[in-house]
């Protein structure tokens, strides 16, 4: 993944971007957005609409472009990289990206 130049896109670019890398980061770990949702005591919803772009990271880009601080962002949430063999081996399982976490860490809810 190439790394952005915050300067020139627009907020909206940003917040997608962001949304998308917390997408992936929290895939990578297989956590699903329910169990973020309990963990952080926040919504489904309101994951869902941070992995989407929107919410209150608005606020954030705002204040790191005031700031000139833009550049930060790369070390904020880093870009999730897969090894070339990594890549090929996931290809061969599914050709499509990764959608879903598969909740296989998840303990029972008691009732």
């Amino acid at each position: 993944m190439a790394i952005i130049d915050y300067y020139i896109v627009s907020d909206t670019t940003i917040l997608k971007e962001l949304g998308a890398r917390l997408r992936k980061l929290r895939l990578r770990k297989n956590i699903t957005q329910e169990d973020l949702a309990e963990r952080s005591l926040l919504s489904v919803g309101t994951i869902k609409s941070l992995e989407a772009g929107n919410g209150k990271l608005s606020t954030l880009v705002a204040i790191l472009r005031e700031l000139s601080a833009l550049d930060q962002l790369n070390q904020f949430i880093p870009p999730v990289n897969i090894s070339p063999l990594k890549m090929a081996d996931a290809s061969a399982k599914s050709p499509n990206n990764r959608e879903r976490a598969s909740g296989a860490g998840r303990k029972p809810q008691n009732t």
